[in-house]
């Protein structure tokens, strides 16, 4: 038996953090009814790529285990079978613009007026009050962040990250919240509302560069690959590219200075303590880079790696899947012919699993709607 099973979760959200909450908890073993409009989710549509069956890789992301059904909520047929399974289910997911699920009598409060036990789960971009009317696009929510601007290179303007991390983790936050929840619920009997924003969830990601300027009033500006407060903690060049080496401690400092043929540096006065070695970094750097070039990025990530000295290449995505598969992490699920990275969540006794494949638009509607007019 999964973790969740028995657990029904109505999936009222698209694109990516809604729906990425509603595949964790599918993932661990809740039943997901996808709820989609007549054109279907919008990541449906946007490609390329696409896989060989010429269907969105990125619809493909987020949306294994679940049943999809078409409701369109203008319909008032529709509308009914929408608040029914409202009714019925243990979970609600929506990250509709805030108000448009109280439009359709399907907001919290007239969902809980019927099902009090159910938990709802709102993800907005910029929350419920003065930011209700701003969209909550993921680059836009990390250019207002200030994630930008302590992203990329030190010249030039700000970088996003290359994936939409904001919506990623905000959907991981939500099902943390959920789960919350429920096991409140179990104690409670009663349920509870989960709200989540994209806004607040970049800035407490911000992490160490939030607390940086909460505690000293200055905003932290961009490093490029360079740690703030480490050194050497960044991407070095190498023979043949650049090589990223993570020395957080005196001990793998002096490891490194040894392995790459430069034990001098280890009692030199500019580099004898974290703080030294981070006001003398451009110094260091030229140091390091010096004999680093005298090899390539694969010699010295297996010598700095014998050594104790965390370093690797900069891979590109199919160099992080292989270098899973070759620690035994076994990364990629595949299902009818569809490859998605495995859960990582672990559970020893109640192991996530992909069950079934993410589904075409309305492909279990007919057995979802008979379902929901019965009684």
């Amino acid at each position: 038996m999964s973790a969740l099973d028995g657990l029904l979760v109505a999936d009222f959200s698209r694109v990516l953090a809604g729906p990425l909450t509603a595949m964790t908890l599918g993932d661990l073993g809740a039943d997901v009814v996808k709820v989609e409009s007549p054109a279907g989710d919008e990541t449906r549509t946007w490609q390329p790529p696409t896989d060989d069956e010429g269907r969105a890789t990125y619809f493909l992301t987020v949306n294994r285990n679940k049943r999809s059904v078409v409701l369109n909520l203008k319909d008032p047929g529709d509308l009914v079978l929408a608040q029914e399974l409202a009714r019925r289910a243990d979970v609600l997911i929506e990250n509709f613009k805030p108000g448009t699920m109280d439009r359709f009598g399907l907001g919290y409060e007239a969902v809980a007026m019927k099902n009090p036990g159910i938990v709802y789960c709102s993800i907005s971009g910029f929350g419920e009050a003065g930011g209700r009317e701003l969209p909550g696009y993921d680059p836009l929510v990390q250019a207002l962040s200030g994630l930008m601007s302590v992203t990329g290179p030190a010249e030039g303007g700000g970088h996003k990250v290359g994936v939409a991390l904001v919506d990623v983790i905000a959907g991981l936050n939500a099902a943390t919240g959920i789960l919350a929840a429920l096991r409140a619920r179990d104690r409670d009997r009663v349920g509870q509302r989960v709200s989540i924003d994209l806004l607040s969830t970049a800035l407490a990601a911000l992490a160490n560069q939030g607390s940086s300027y909460l505690n000293t009033g200055e905003s932290p500006t961009r490093l490029g690959n360079t740690h703030p407060s480490i050194e050497p903690f960044s991407t070095y060049q190498s023979a043949d590219g650049p090589l990223m080496i993570c020395a957080g401690n005196d001990l793998q400092f002096s490891r490194l200075a040894t392995t790459i043929g430069a034990p001098s540096l280890i009692e030199d006065p500019r580099f004898l303590t974290n703080s030294d070695r981070v006001t003398n970094r451009d110094e260091l750097r030229v140091e390091l880079e010096a004999r680093l070039r005298l090899d390539s990025a694969e010699y010295w990530s297996g010598a700095l790696g014998d050594a104790g000295v965390p370093a690797g290449p900069v891979n590109d995505v199919e160099g992080g899947y292989r270098l899973a598969e070759s620690l035994g992490l076994d990364p990629i699920d595949e299902i009818d012919g569809i490859r998605t990275s495995r859960s990582p969540i672990s559970l020893s006794a109640t192991p996530a699993e992909t069950r079934s494949a993410p589904p075409a638009i309305d492909e279990q509607g007919e057995e979802i709607r008979a379902w929901l007019k019965s009684r």
